[in-house]
């Protein structure tokens, strides 16, 4: 599938892949503060590192003059990761008064962000809140006599919701609230949550149950307020692939995404992946090398082969282990 990016985007993109000045992929080497965003299991990872000019008595001063990522992702992981960099660099803010940055505001400065990718930008406002808290330690700052808790967030203990994605129930719930979350089509765009197997989608105590308990008391009207995310038709695994596409189009387009995409990702790992069959929407894997013998080799397929064939081609794919 070729998702619509704005031009800002696709520019944001191609500077920092081909490495142009003004860009901010890297690392800085011993940074004032860093912090880790996402897993490389799911298609989508960031590394967010930040040096400081220190206030020579009061650290909450300092002011972050320079930022860099690291990210194993998309088109919009790397762009929303730019802009990231250049509001802070640009707005000359402190760390705690970074922390005001929220997805939203990166969204808009890309002039827009695709539905299906809005996780992107949450991914790198979750990477700053990481760094923050790695600086105040650092520097000594308590966090919680100012207001601010972060320790945690993004590993709260709880029941696991997501197993698919290691998203537990505290942190779902507080990602609904602060996003504003209403259906669970928007849950999956912005945290990837229910993206892979969708069972958790209305078993007792998963996302509409948590959707129900996070808005109750609100009336219909009021929920109504946010725009509905799109819903999508329900369709066969085994249906045709796309109109656009002819069944052995189709074929050399996953061929093409997995030795472009996948591939070099197992291999660093000792590993590697055969395609066996295309059925209508569902591609049927067998993993080779290492990750044969992987205990994780059926996550390994359903959270990075599938997610990355789903965003690359067709968001109706599904992989079968064989």
């Amino acid at each position: 599938m070729d998702w619509e990016y704005s031009d800002k985007t696709k520019q944001l993109f191609m500077d920092a892949v081909h490495g142009r000045p003004g860009t901010h992929l890297g690392e800085i080497e011993n940074p004032d503060g860093m912090g880790e965003h996402g897993s490389i299991a799911c298609g989508d990872a960031m590394r967010f590192t930040f040096r400081v000019k220190r206030h020579p008595s009061d650290p909450t001063q300092d002011i972050i003059t320079e930022a860099k990522y690291l990210t194993f992702g998309c088109t919009s992981a790397i762009a929303a990761s730019e802009a990231l960099c250049s509001i802070i660099e640009q707005g000359e803010y402190t760390p705690i008064s970074a922390l005001s940055i929220q997805n939203s505001d990166i969204v808009e400065y890309l002039g827009g962000l695709p539905e299906q990718k809005i996780h992107c930008s949450v991914m790198g406002a979750e990477a700053l809140e990481a760094a923050v808290f790695n600086w105040a330690q650092r520097r000594g700052v308590d966090l919680e006599a100012l207001g601010i808790d972060l320790q945690g967030r993004d590993t709260e203990e709880g029941r696991m919701v997501c197993k698919c994605f290691s998203l537990t129930e505290p942190y779902i719930l507080r990602k609904i609230k602060e996003l504003n979350l209403r259906t669970i089509p928007q849950i999956t765009n912005a945290i990837k949550a229910g993206g892979a197997c969708s069972s958790c989608h209305h078993v007792p105590g998963g996302l509409q149950d948590l959707l129900d308990r996070a808005w109750q008391g609100e009336s219909t009207a009021a929920a109504s307020d946010t725009p509905a995310a799109p819903v999508f038709p329900l369709v066969s695994l085994e249906a045709p692939p796309p109109a656009e596409f002819s069944p052995y189009q189709f074929a050399k387009k996953v061929e093409k995404v997995v030795e472009e995409f996948v591939r070099p990702s197992l291999k660093l790992d000792g590993g590697d992946i055969e395609i066996v069959d295309i059925k209508g929407m569902i591609v049927y894997c067998r993993l080779q090398g290492a990750c044969a013998h992987c205990s994780g080799a059926s996550r390994t397929l359903k959270k990075m082969v599938e997610r990355i064939l789903r965003e690359r081609v067709d968001e109706r794919i599904r992989v079968i282990e064989v």
